[in-house]
């Protein structure tokens, strides 16, 4: 999935449930690289995920190919349970990518 900020910042977490990783960035960028994390990620059906002040602190705080911090450990855990429970509505084999915003308050 990808973290957006939606505009300036995006950033790439690989999770493997099977795994007993943690989530890891492997791509993250600002701007126009921003700009073409998110393409691809839609154009590979991955699920893009507004939420500005994680975005923010991933960009800021997490170097590439590093897991997430433990502090970032349950807002990624909420976001990744709210699109597993989005994707198993969808129909079989739809790659269509998932907008998701953060919450409004």
């Amino acid at each position: 999935m990808v973290i957006t900020n939606p505009t300036h910042y995006a950033i790439a977490l690989k999770y493997l449930p099977d795994e007993k990783d943690a989530p890891r960035v492997v791509a993250k960028g600002i701007d126009n690289l921003a700009l073409k994390i998110r393409q691809v990620a839609e154009e590979y059906g991955f699920p893009l995920v507004e939420n500005r002040p994680l975005a923010s602190d991933l960009q800021d705080g997490v170097e590439l190919n590093q897991e997430i911090p433990p502090q970032h450990y349950r807002a990624v855990a909420e976001i990744i349970g709210y699109v597993m429970r989005l994707k198993r509505r969808l129909p079989a084999g739809k790659r269509t990518p998932l907008h998701v915003s953060e919450p409004r308050s």
